[in-house]
């Protein structure tokens, strides 16, 4: 559900970038209360574990379309909100700025859609109130189906008025709401049994990473240590190999398009579209995660049938690099954050420390 550049205008970008600039402030803010020395590897590894994920598609059978696992909903779980959109929005990035996945003035919108809805309202609203009572597997289940289908719902219907209050014509609304709707409540079934899956081994594994994300509490003096191997382990081999098996369908926001305009993408507008898709171009080093010969080879070859697996020593690296920039640039969020909580505590105490002034 990663939106181009195309399917939105400036002013609608420029706003979304906006919002996603208040909110991560906000985030980083917030974030300082649970903030210790163990979330920020935390972070890191579950950004990787999430790039990886997000780059196999599984086919939707009957369909022609296929979907990938959107991440915001266990983030949340496992990091809290504030740390989950955070990292999120670190893979979003990287994901736009050297992969060419997702447009640079679409970021705001993609970082929304994917981070917002899950982070801000299916975790504190849903999945919270379905561990009211405490928590077990079947709560678990429950609370991971219903909240990952409704953010992935609320996501989807982002697309379509973003793409309506741009005055994207070839979309219109009624078509492309109810080709967007069904196909996305498709894929968020899968990512809620995923969700829960994880969610449940997790809690068996080490219950107080997700009872004090909820509450807010820092991770303190309990041992991680197999939480992060077992996610970094996983997430090497997603992105390294597993991702050689991912579906050649168009995704669902591209299928939705195809069967409401004709075309799974929309010419790219002159002006600042055009700026930023060349800027695009020039960083983005493995465009569509693979080599950029291999991928102007793919673009040639038309009318062929796409291999399946997909073995590629491009895709291969794409999944290797871009999961260990995102563990890094996750983890560094994450201790500028720590860093900024020091300073303040610190200048806290030195202003307590300090005689005031006699009149």
């Amino acid at each position: 559900m990663h939106m181009a550049d195309a399917l939105i205008s400036p002013v609608v970008g420029g706003t979304m970038w906006a919002a996603t600039a208040g909110v991560a402030a906000y985030s980083m803010k917030k974030i300082q209360n649970d903030m210790d020395e163990k979330k920020i590897p935390l972070m890191g590894v579950m950004g990787a574990f999430v790039f990886a994920a997000q780059m196999i598609n599984f086919s939707i059978p009957g369909t022609g379309s296929s979907g990938h696992l959107g991440g915001g909903m266990l983030l949340s779980v496992l990091l809290g909100p504030y740390a989950g959109f955070l990292t999120m929005a670190s893979i979003l990035l990287i994901q736009a700025l050297f992969f060419a996945d997702g447009g640079i003035l679409a970021f705001g919108c993609n970082v929304f859609n994917l981070g917002f809805y899950t982070c801000f309202i299916a975790y504190p609203f849903i999945f919270k109130r379905f561990m009211r009572n405490g928590y077990t597997p079947g709560r678990i289940f429950s609370a991971s189906m219903v909240s990952a289908i409704l953010g992935l719902q609320m996501g989807a219907f982002s697309v379509v008025i973003e793409t309506l209050l741009s005055g994207k014509t070839e979309l219109p609304f009624g078509t492309f709401v109810l080709l967007m709707q069904p196909i996305h409540l498709a894929i968020g079934v899968v990512e809620g049994l995923v969700t829960a899956a994880i969610v449940t081994f997790v809690w068996k594994a080490r219950p107080e990473i997700i009872e004090k994300a909820a509450i807010g509490e820092a991770i303190g003096s309990i041992s991680i240590k197999k939480v992060l191997v077992g996610f970094g382990f996983v997430a090497l081999i997603t992105g390294g190999v597993f991702s050689w098996f991912a579906s050649t369908h168009p995704d669902g926001l591209e299928w939705s398009m195809f069967k409401t305009a004709g075309k799974e993408e929309l010419e790219t507008p002159k002006g600042i579209h055009q700026t930023l898709s060349d800027i695009q171009n020039k960083i983005a080093f493995l465009p569509d995660y693979n080599f950029k010969a291999a991928e102007g080879k793919k673009e040639q070859s038309t009318g062929a049938e796409e291999a399946w697996p997909a073995v590629s020593g491009g895709t291969s690296i794409s999944g290797l690099v871009g999961g260990a920039m995102t563990l890094v640039l996750a983890a560094v969020t994450g201790f500028l954050v720590s860093l900024f909580k020091r300073r303040n505590k610190t200048a806290g105490l030195h202003k307590i420390d300090s005689p005031g002034r006699g009149v």
